[in-house]
């Protein structure tokens, strides 16, 4: 501003055109800049235009981000990307611009994320131990809620996954595990209901499901009559024993899951099953029901089946945030000794998303934690093998 006329000033204002010309330095004019740097003569010139100095300044800038991008050398790490609120669209990065080292980098997130999902679902890797003999487990539990279905399907994924040649009999109404499976389940389809009512054999209503080596034998609607339909025929508790004893085929694993109750249905799977494998979900109900399973296991092993032994017992639904998903683990793990699974199964969006595309978690995103921790149950179930039985 002028002192004198108390307005601001610009260039060519007669104002100013009054003022004396600066004065030049002692030793002579100033050198004229480089023609390759006009950003410096703009900016260190006395008496230029900051507007026009600001401007060259940009220029210079982006041409040395032009020339960074061209040669693929960045020299300062660059800043986040901001999202504009109005679009909410996700930041982009271009393929070219990322370092070929950032991919051989066993430490970078997305190598170490495929690392993950191959040692799920890769072909090369090492193959579980496969049993002796035929292992016939009832995935039981009376509590609705605890991760019956998703155990039993990813269990059967992940030993299938692994060389074994799996059966996984969906024995509940909803027909969950047939979903979760990619296996057709509508009302009509052939099924395990007509299994139980001596209508078809086993053989008959197995269906393959995408992962090799892993067989379905499908649920549907119709199964919920059953329990009645049961009560008049003879032998009603063992219809399934039979049907499993004239299987044909051979597999080193059948997992039977079973529905939320202590029906008809699970008595079914009880006397059928050798091995009995109790998922708990990590709080108190769980903790509450199962002193009233185990008596039943007890009522079953004393008068239908004296070879059922609880072999198996895996956390579900563990939140380590919590201290009672803590403490209900330590209370589990102190009572039940080494039936229980050193490996818990965190809560996943992963495992609750995977059975709406038709998939276990183990195919869904083999990355996850939720199909990691499955791997390793699976792992250590097959490893140590059918145990002993267990006073409860």
């Amino acid at each position: 501003m002028d002192d004198r006329t108390g307005h601001v000033g610009w260039p060519g204002d007669p104002a100013r055109a009054a003022e004396p010309p600066p004065k030049l330095p002692a030793d002579g004019p100033p050198v004229a800049a480089s023609t390759d740097r006009p950003e410096a003569a703009s900016a260190g010139a006395p008496g230029a235009d900051p507007v026009l100095a600001r401007e060259s300044l940009v220029r210079a800038a982006l041409r040395g981000v032009n020339e960074a991008v061209e040669t693929h050398t960045v020299t300062q790490p660059a800043a986040e990307p901001s999202v504009s609120r109005e679009t909410h669209a996700e930041p982009s990065t271009a393929s070219g611009n990322v370092s070929r080292e950032t991919h051989d980098d066993p430490d970078t997130p997305i190598a170490a994320a495929a690392a993950a999902a191959m040692r799920v679902t890769g072909p090369g890797a090492v193959a579980f131990p496969r049993p002796r003999e035929t292992r016939l487990v009832a995935v039981a539990n009376q509590k609705g809620g605890v991760g019956k279905t998703t155990s039993a399907v990813n269990m059967s994924a992940a030993l299938a996954l692994r060389g074994a040649q799996v059966l996984c009999i969906d024995l509940d109404p909803q027909g969950n595990a047939s979903t979760a499976l990619g296996v057709d389940h509508r009302e009509g389809v052939p099924s395990i209901y007509e299994v139980l009512l001596g209508e078809r054999s086993i053989a008959e209503v197995i269906a393959p499901t995408p992962i090799d080596g892993l067989y379905c034998a499908p649920a549907t609607i119709d199964l919920a009559g059953a329990e009645i339909e049961l009560v008049s025929l003879v032998a009603r508790e063992s219809r399934l024993q039979r049907a499993i004893a004239a299987l044909s085929q051979p597999f080193d694993y059948v997992m039977i899951d079973c529905p939320p109750s202590l029906g008809l249905l699970t008595v079914n799977a009880l006397v059928a099953a050798r091995e009995m494998f109790i998922p708990i979900q990590c709080e108190y109900y769980a903790l509450e029901g199962l002193g009233q399973l185990l008596r039943n296991v007890d009522l079953i092993r004393a008068h239908l089946n004296a070879e059922l032994a609880v072999s198996t017992i895996l956390l579900t639904m563990y939140d380590g945030r919590t201290r009672l998903a803590d403490q209900v683990a330590a209370e589990v793990r102190s009572h039940f000794g080494s039936l229980v699974l050193s490996s818990a199964i965190p809560r996943s969006v992963r495992v609750s998303e995977a059975p709406g595309y038709g998939q276990s978690v183990m195919t869904y995103d083999g990355a996850s934690r939720g199909a990691q921790a499955y791997f390793e149950a699976a792992r250590e179930f097959a490893e140590r093998g059918a145990t002993t039985g267990m006073e409860p």
